[in-house]
């Protein structure tokens, strides 16, 4: 397993690229716990502090697609690091601003969400150039996964430690820098300047012409739903409990099950279609996050999120290849920041939904909602299994590849799309 995530990161460019692209999404992964500390924080409500996350989450979602668009069309220099920059200055205006008026601070967290640069759709849309054979681009993938959970399970604690330190509003001005960084760090590596997408057929939905893709998404609204529903839910039973820490441990448990997760969903090759795989596994994480609800004492829950995570980062990892598959040609940014956007409406839809549901029922009724969105997720991807049985493009070796620039891909890797 070791072995093989060393191979792809001692490539050139690879852990550079894949460095600064975790560190340059900091901000983003981090952002519906940032915002709602801060708010608690400022005396607002759980209701405002999940409208305000859904309210970063759905602006993400708008502006995922339209700046990955913009990737393909003009390249990610051009796009990434200005949006990065803007991103931030939307955050620092609402930790600056506070809650004293309400539109404002609306206005702020969207202007944040709208400009997040598509860093993640970007590398995913460098690693064939990178890496060439697919096997180790499939790999990639397995090892992006691993590596966001790594993110994931850090950047709680981050931010709790910068919150105990010095305040919420430092700690979404200091993430925030940090990710500017992360991000001039990508568009400056050669394969960012030098990458150029595929000549696409014009049409107004873009990647969005692909059943499959549409289907995809669909499924993975929900899976976004669960994890949004779980920030709120989270401070709750901190809250519950007395305890502020208990919240990042809670999320780092989180991060760290799913690490361990996609770490032994990239150890090995799977046989098959990873549309068939992909429902096995989104199964096992609707599993996972039901027990969520009983709400034990401290070390059971910790426990129990921690393998409410298992199945996270193999259901990520797949569902890169199944993008991959029914993407569009020349859309492939686009696409994986289409992926983005339906994390981001769920994340939102599910902060949105959790807010009330610990007012009226109680914490085991946030975590309940968690649940339901890991089932629907599962329901959608078996009542669309003949769509997704359809990709765009076949295992057929193709002549070029899609991000290579002088279209020689290596023998054996099809790594262009057809529309």
């Amino acid at each position: 397993m070791a072995a093989g995530y060393l191979d792809i990161l001692r490539t050139r460019h690879a852990a550079r690229l894949l460095t600064g692209t975790l560190v340059g999404r900091l901000p983003n992964g981090t952002a519906h716990i940032a915002i709602v500390l801060f708010t608690r924080a400022e005396g607002g409500s759980y209701t405002l502090a999940g409208a305000l996350a859904a309210a970063y989450g759905l602006a993400t979602a708008v502006g995922q697609p339209l700046l990955g668009r913009a990737v393909d069309l003009y390249g990610q220099p051009r796009v990434q690091l200005p949006a990065a920059v803007l991103s931030a200055l939307g955050m620092a205006a609402f930790a600056l601003l506070g809650l004293d008026r309400l539109l404002p601070a609306y206005a702020a967290v969207m202007v944040a969400g709208v400009f997040t640069p598509p860093l993640e759709g970007g590398l995913r849309a460098l690693w064939p150039t990178v890496l060439g054979r697919e096997d180790r681009v499939h790999r990639a993938y397995a090892m992006d996964a691993v590596a966001q959970e790594v993110m994931f399970t850090l950047g709680p604690l981050l931010v709790t430690v910068l919150v105990s330190l010095w305040s919420p509003a430092a700690a979404l001005l200091v993430i925030n820098a940090i990710g500017v960084l992360g991000a001039l760090s990508v568009v400056l590596s050669e394969p960012s300047r030098t990458w150029r997408s595929a000549p696409r057929e014009a049409h107004w939905l873009g990647a969005l012409r692909s059943p499959g893709l549409l289907a995809l998404l669909g499924a993975f609204f929900f899976v976004g739903l669960a994890l949004g529903s779980i920030t709120v839910a989270g401070v709750a039973y901190a809250d519950d409990h007395g305890r502020e820490s208990v919240y990042g441990w809670l999320m780092a448990a989180l991060g760290l099950g799913a690490l361990i997760g996609g770490a032994a969903y990239g150890a090995r090759q799977w046989a098959g279609a990873p549309e068939k795989r992909l429902r096995v596994i989104v199964g096992l994480l609707a599993l996972g996050y039901l027990p969520l609800t009983l709400t034990p004492g401290v070390p059971a829950m910790t426990a129990l999120a921690a393998l409410a995570g298992v199945f996270l980062a193999p259901a990520i990892a797949c569902s890169f290849i199944v993008v991959d598959r029914h993407a569009p040609r020349g859309t492939v940014t686009e696409a994986f920041s289409w992926l983005v956007t339906t994390f981001g409406v769920g994340a939102a839809a599910g902060t949105a939904v959790a807010g009330p549901a610990v007012e009226l029922g109680g914490t085991a009724w946030s975590f309940a909602v968690a649940g339901a969105g890991g089932v629907a997720a599962l329901l959608v991807l078996l009542a669309t299994g003949r769509v997704l049985a359809v990709p765009v493009r076949g295992p057929e070796v193709v002549a070029g590849s899609e991000n290579d620039r002088n279209g020689a891909a290596e023998p054996g890797f099809s790594s262009g799309h057809k529309a």
